[in-house]
């Protein structure tokens, strides 16, 4: 069924061409960069070990380059890795040469401990000697960010250690998650789960909701003991690490303030409300007497339900790029045209979409699975905003082009903004506008509130395991319930299958806190759009420039010439302003 569909969409030859990292698992290359990386190693331990006190600034500097390069060659080797490994997850070489991959890098890893060490508890005075010449002015932000994890930083043998184990720790069982995930397969159809909830009948979405739910739990037994392990791994290397609570690591790693991500999650679960009063309306507009879990993304009967081909989604995105920014759909479209995107249904091919930056001499690359539909353009306009975003930042470098996760939102979310403007704009039809606006609405409750109920369920989980122990599968599937009838009110009946929903997101594992980052940034999004349709063309340079600064500075920084606070509930409660104005438009059809 795949194979028909890539033909019919003209998918089929979409795959990215990986050859910017290396040609293939038997390039010779992969062994000689891991080998010079491991000598590097060596070699900047040996001469830096103890000593970066004490160093001219020079030298300091062309040791922080040094360390840069290392950490270039392993970013290619594993993103070669992951990209080869994720569209055939099923393939053992591809799997070996990932574990590999990691082994390898954790083992030369181990030989830098010591720079962070030392730089991180260097004394004031030597750090701010160092810091303050011009020749480390490039790396200033992000050294000056690794001293703030000095309180949280273990003995040089101690991290060493937890380095050397990695290979077989957290990341093992994120790996093993992955293949489990790319084995099941839902239904006579195959569907993967990303098919589920989006057809336009309600039979199939009804019958594909309990596939789904059987496949789950033919490996729920597995998919809770990964859980509970994660969250353990988490649990012990927070009291490790004195970290006051389970956010406060990923709080730092965005550079942010817990103030702000209590001032963002509080205005959000505040405006629960208009969730509740969107899906009231639409339970009305299907004709439904009772809106289940099944049913909230179910098309309206006046969207268009057509499979747009390949080129029509590539046209379409790059002429509302090119509407905002020139130079913005020039870099567009060199992912269409250079080979960085990878689009076909496969088998063993890992289900949902993701942007990687791969490193800066390469380019990043693009993975989705395209079906045809409206909402797999706004995906693949929302991930080639994440590559337009990698590929301005990287100028850079690697160690300031890595953007805090809040803000590697920021140009996906506007990228999809951009694309729908433009897609209302054809529209006509006052049923198929209102439909067309439902379809957004739902997409943004995606992003925020479903992110922030998420946030909560991982609240309710890293602290139950923290408090109680092992957390039974019944335990784990009662917290998720009570997290998502907190949005849902009365107004979706979740179904007992829905009980164990939970066990599919890949976030909670690989990034625990990632997901308020959604809900900041489509938030920051609203308003960074109604910006610019205030300024018009005053507003693009900017925003490019932010784009163009990655991680070279906080979000607070990063902001400042938006003039935006992000401690005040105000601005969040601006962004739920526009969502809520969206839901009166469609309310006052």
């Amino acid at each position: 069924m795949a194979a028909y569909l890539n033909y019919d969409l003209g998918t089929i030859d979409v795959i990215w061409n990986l050859d910017a990292l290396y040609d293939s698992l038997q390039d010779e290359l992969l062994q000689d960069d891991l080998d010079l990386c491991a000598q590097e190693a060596e070699l900047l331990k040996e001469g830096c070990s103890g000593k970066l006190a004490e160093l001219d600034p020079a030298t300091f500097t062309r040791s922080v380059r040094r360390l840069e390069r290392i950490q270039v060659n392993l970013g290619r080797i594993a993103t070669y890795a992951f990209l080869n490994f994720v569209t055939q997850v099923k393939n053992d070489a591809a799997s070996a040469f990932l574990q590999k991959s990691k082994e390898e890098a954790s083992n030369i890893n181990k030989e830098l401990v010591f720079f962070d060490l030392e730089w991180a508890k260097m004394d004031q005075e030597s750090a701010d000697r160092l810091l303050a010449a011009d020749d480390s002015a490039p790396y200033r932000h992000y050294l000056s960010n690794l001293r703030r994890y000095a309180e949280h930083l273990l003995s040089h043998s101690e991290e060493s250690l937890l380095v050397e184990l990695s290979p077989v720790g957290n990341e093992s069982w994120l790996t093993l998650f992955e293949k489990l995930m790319g084995h099941l397969e839902f239904g006579e159809d195959k569907r993967s789960e990303e098919e589920v909830l989006y057809n336009s009948s309600r039979e199939v979405r009804k019958s594909a909701a309990l596939e789904l739910t059987e496949g789950l739990q033919s490996q729920l037994h597995l998919l809770s003991h990964i859980f509970n392990t994660i969250l353990a791994e988490k649990m012990i290397d927070d009291r490790l690490r004195h970290y006051p609570s389970w956010i406060s690591a990923r709080n730092l790693s965005n550079e942010l303030e817990g103030q702000t991500v209590d001032a963002l999650v509080n205005s959000c679960t505040k405006r629960y409300d208009i969730v509740q009063r969107y899906y009231t309306l639409k339970k009305g507009l299907l004709g439904l007497d009772e809106l289940q879990d099944y049913d909230r993304y179910a098309p309206l009967p006046s969207l268009p339900d057509r499979l747009g081909p390949w080129a029509e989604c590539r046209k379409m995105v790059l002429d509302g790029f090119r509407a905002f920014s020139p130079q913005m759909a020039d870099i567009a479209t060199l992912f269409f045209e250079e080979n960085w995107i990878h689009a076909p249904l496969l088998d063993g091919k890992r289900g949902g979409a993701f942007a990687h930056p791969a490193v800066p001499d390469a380019n990043p690359y693009i993975l989705v699975n395209y079906t045809g539909n409206l909402r797999d353009v706004s995906t693949v306009a929302h991930e080639l905003g994440h590559g337009i975003h990698q590929y301005l930042a990287k100028e850079k470098g690697y160690f300031n082009s890595d953007t805090p996760l809040v803000l590697a939102e920021t140009a996906s979310v506007f990228a999809e903004l951009l694309i729908f403007h433009k897609q209302l704009e054809s529209l006509e039809d006052a049923a198929e506008k209102q439909a067309f606006i439902c379809q957004k609405l739902e997409s943004i409750f995606a992003t925020v509130f479903r992110q922030i109920s998420m946030n909560r369920f991982e609240d309710m989980i890293h602290t139950r395991r923290r408090d109680q122990g092992e957390i039974a599968t019944q335990d784990l599937s009662e917290l998720w319930m009570n997290s998502q009838e907190a949005m849902f009110g009365d107004a979706v009946t979740l179904g007992e299958h829905y009980r164990i929903w939970w066990s599919y997101i890949p976030h909670f594992l690989h990034t625990p806190g990632y997901v308020y980052s959604y809900a900041f940034g489509e938030l920051l999004v609203l308003a960074l759009y109604r910006r610019y349709q205030e300024e018009g063309e005053d507003f693009i340079p900017k925003y490019l420039k932010l784009l163009s600064a990655g991680g070279s500075q906080s979000p607070y920084e990063l902001l400042a010439p938006f003039n935006i606070d992000l401690n005040d509930p105000s601005f969040w409660q601006g962004g739920l302003q526009v969502i809520e104005n969206m839901l009166k438009d469609v309310e006052n059809v």
